[in-house]
């Protein structure tokens, strides 16, 4: 082998080989254990990020060593292609979304194998793709027909410059995250899954998800937020309809004072009718950010719309208020305000004057509302409360939910933070909803012999979807009647495509289904890595899916994925890597200066997976020395020919080095192994690099023979590291076939024995001796040579010794005062 180390050399043709050989590419075995290693996949945005970089590279050492590790390893790519991007790219440039979709698909798959990342390429597929989306139209097809999909009028964040609905995290600060432009509060038509006939399962089988991230865990549960109590009715004054209102909190009862409702609720819309004042009000209110940490943080507004409510027990006149904070979308869009112990509450009457009723009084405790500054919001004995004062809150909510129940005005419920998943999305470049909307028959599903509904190929040259405008995609015949009909022109929410990929991947060439046997083997996903940006709405649909296909009898897994890594993001000068912040590195860039073996390393070794990175160039450089000081000693050390076998007595120097080399090679498998560690993998390789490398040149045979066996050691563990170099190393050293297909090093039991342990003694907590013990050396005969070493005799003198703590195989402490 050369003597110098050339990275884009020895990449090349370690990934000619890999696509010569197809050296990925699995299929199913039932004789091996399977494991499917999975990233979740990038949108194609024409070129790859330091975050991609890292979340692709940690995924690819994970699949490289279960390889190793004796599996049979499916890591599969493809291309999360629809989505609005696309379409903005698309009237700035003057082209066609498929046609910049495709070329940053060909961009960024050159990308990705240059980075070396070992995927199955037989098994890639863009969302795009008529071949794809069918089946999950198909999908739908048969949900509409379950009653699990529907279409219904709906409060939506809609866009005016993007023309299309905003899910409430795409709403920051009343403005789209794209485009920044003002949002607005729109009813319009949307096609719905039922996600909520799911709740209870997916928040059930959290607890059977221990390969999760605990955080992960609890935003999912927080979502979908399950919660006990009442559904309370306020009969409306005027007419013959009533306010249902759902409260964890009927204890509270007692405490209303007012009522506030959704400004897109019929309430608010007929005072706007005729008050101008709440007229301006709601209009404001549709351009008002409906994101929960806006709703949180944002100063709380109302206007009274001149309606009354009853109280349900009381028969008590309640004002109705039109709420900022109130959302059509959550309960039937009304709330029942109790200022004395909901601080949300209390700020807003405090605001407008409205009187605070204290019926929640701590044990031992009086509160008078003159002198309250903030809502009790515990539980506690209820006063003011009529017949139910005295009761402690756990007693008045059964004795409140009773009596409501007894007088028809209320009944127990459970309720979801979580709401149907509105699925539609009026743009263009997005999957076509399977639907035909007649005149006589309503709105009929496409059949499924007539799947694909092919979106046609159009340029764009202003926002907005054109299918409207496109007679040939949208003029069509019922397939029921016959008569004229239109095809439905929105199309499915992208996270529609992203919730079912890891199931088609198993199969992706089915042609008859959506998914067949072979995701019986694959499914379900091993170890499925990605950003915890996808912790709630990615994970929870995708999660979703699973159910529903299996449902559908295409599945057999009830989760997708059994482990979960979400990786920190990568930083500079510690702030996360954007372009206004001109803190930007190109992937490619460093890959061409110093290759993707040193970029790889410095992503594992710089922070654990699940922390953030700081990306520092000084760190980059220290990878690329190591990587060319570890070549230079394996090519030295090959120069000398095949290591010799090792012999069954080695003198005691290179007994050490063995020991050394193998308690490392211990540490590193388990950091791998049980944690995902390649940091400190890393820098184990770095320390037994450096230990042979001051032997690399003793031409005692036993001492070579160590030597080999640690470079061989050494190389395997970074195999899945940096894989181009350590392919030809491996080589270089003589190793069997390629080093993806060797086994990964293990540590010897026999190494790892010893008869004596070097142990560092203290006094009083500093370092100031090392003795050699036997290795079985009791406590006793520690605390016995570590006092008569001869050092610490001078340093403790006739100071009375205390104690002398003995750590195991490390240290001994000895406390003189």
């Amino acid at each position: 082998m050369e003597r110098e180390y050339n990275p884009q050399a020895v990449e090349q043709a370690a990934q000619a080989r890999w696509e010569a050989e197809d050296a990925f590419a699995v299929d199913e075995d039932p004789e091996r254990e399977k494991f499917y290693c999975l990233s979740m996949f990038p949108y194609p945005s024409g070129r790859l990020h330091m975050g991609h970089v890292r979340n692709y590279t940690i995924g690819d050492v994970i699949a490289r060593y279960q390889r190793m590790e004796g599996k049979n390893v499916l890591q599969p790519m493809g291309w999360d292609a629809f989505g609005l991007p696309a379409e903005n790219a698309a009237i700035k440039h003057g082209t066609s979304p498929a046609r910049w979709t495709r070329e940053n698909i060909e961009e960024m798959r050159v990308q990705l194998k240059r980075l070396g990342f070992g995927y199955d390429w037989n098994r890639e597929l863009a969302t795009c793709d008529p071949e794809y989306y069918k089946w999950e139209q198909w999908l739908f097809v048969r949900l509409l027909k379950e009653g699990l999909a529907y279409r219904k009028q709906a409060a939506v964040n809609w866009c005016p410059n993007d023309q299309t609905v905003l899910a409430n995290e795409q709403v920051v600060e009343g403005l789209c995250w794209r485009c920044d432009t003002p949002v607005e509060r729109r009813e319009i038509d949307q096609w719905f899954l039922r996600i909520t006939d799911y709740a209870d399962e997916l928040l059930d089988e959290l607890d059977n998800l221990p390969g999760w991230p605990d955080e992960v865990r609890a935003m999912q549960r927080n979502w979908i937020g399950r919660s006990e109590g009442v559904e309370v009715r306020f009969d409306v004054e005027a007419g013959d309809r009533a306010l249902s209102v759902f409260t964890t909190r009927p204890d509270t009862l007692m405490g209303v004072t007012y009522v506030a409702v959704a400004p897109e609720h019929p309430l608010a819309q007929n005072a706007a009718e005729r008050d101008g004042d709440v007229a301006a009000f709601v209009e404001r209110m549709r351009h008002r950010s409906t994101a929960e940490g806006d709703l949180e943080a944002q100063e709380k507004e109302g206007i009274p719309t001149g309606d009354y409510v009853l109280h349900p027990i009381t028969g008590e006149r309640l004002p109705v208020y039109a709420a900022n904070f109130v959302l059509m979308e959550y309960g039937e869009g009304a709330v029942m305000a109790v200022p004395g112990h909901d601080q949300r509450d209390f700020e807003f009457a405090g605001k407008y004057g409205i009187d605070i009723r204290v019926v929640i009084t701590p044990e031992d405790e009086e509160l008078e509302p003159s002198g309250m500054e903030e809502a009790f919001t515990e539980p506690g004995v209820l006063k003011n409360s009529g017949e139910f004062d005295g009761l402690d809150s756990a007693r008045a909510f059964e004795a409140i939910a009773d009596k409501l129940a007894a007088l028809g005005k209320g009944e127990r419920r459970v309720n979801y933070r979580l709401r149907d998943w509105g699925v539609s999305r009026q743009r263009y470049w997005g999957a076509p909803i399977p639907v035909v909307h007649c005149d006589s028959c309503g709105a009929v599903p496409v059949p499924e012999e007539d799947l694909p509904v092919v979106l046609p190929e159009l340029e764009l040259h202003e926002a907005g979807s054109p299918l409207k405008q496109t007679p040939e995609f949208h003029e069509t015949a019922c397939p029921e009647c016959g008569g004229a009909a239109v095809r439905e022109t929105d199309t499915f929410d992208t996270f529609m495509e992203s919730s079912w990929y890891f199931a088609r991947y198993a199969c992706p060439d089915s042609e008859q289904a959506m998914v067949d046997g072979r995701a019986h083997y694959w499914l379900p996903v091993d170890q499925y890595v990605g950003g915890v940006e996808h912790a709630v709405l990615h994970l929870l649909y995708a999660r979703f899916f699973n159910k529903l296909m299996r449902d559908a009898g295409l599945l057999e897994n009830d989760e997708p994925f059994s482990r979960l890594l979400t990786q920190g993001m990568v930083l500079k000068e510690g702030a996360k890597m954007s372009k206004s912040k001109g803190n930007v590195v190109d992937p490619q860039e460093m890959i061409d200066r110093f290759g993707a073996d040193t970029v790889r390393l410095f992503i594992l070794f710089a922070a654990p997976p699940d922390q953030a990175l700081e990306w520092h160039e000084e760190g980059v450089q220290g990878m690329h020395r190591f990587l060319h000081r570890l070549w230079r000693l394996v090519a030295g050390f090959a120069e000398a020919g095949p290591a010799p076998a090792l012999p069954a007595e080695l003198p005691e120097e290179a007994v050490e080095l063995r020991h050394q080399v193998h308690q490392l090679v211990q540490r590193a498998s388990q950091d791998v192994r049980e944690r995902y560690h390649f940091n400190t993998a890393v820098a184990a390789a770095m320390e037994i690099t450096n230990a042979l490398g001051k032997q690399a040149e003793n031409g005692d045979p036993a001492m070579r023979a160590v030597v080999g066996e640690g470079l061989g050691a050494v190389v395997r563990l970074l195999a899945p590291m940096t894989p181009h170099i350590a392919s030809a190393l491996w080589q270089g050293l003589g190793g069997e076939g390629a080093v993806e297909r060797a086994a990964w090093p293990e540590a010897d039991p026999v190494a790892l024995e010893r008869d004596t342990v070097q142990l560092v003694v203290q006094v009083n907590g500093k370092n100031r001796a090392q003795i050699q013990v036997p290795a079985d050396a009791g406590e006793e005969t520690i605390r016995e040579q570590a006092l008569a070493n001869e050092r610490i005799r001078e340093l403790v003198g006739e100071t009375p010794v205390r104690k002398v703590i003995v750590v195991p195989d490390k240290l001994v402490n000895v406390v003189a005062k």
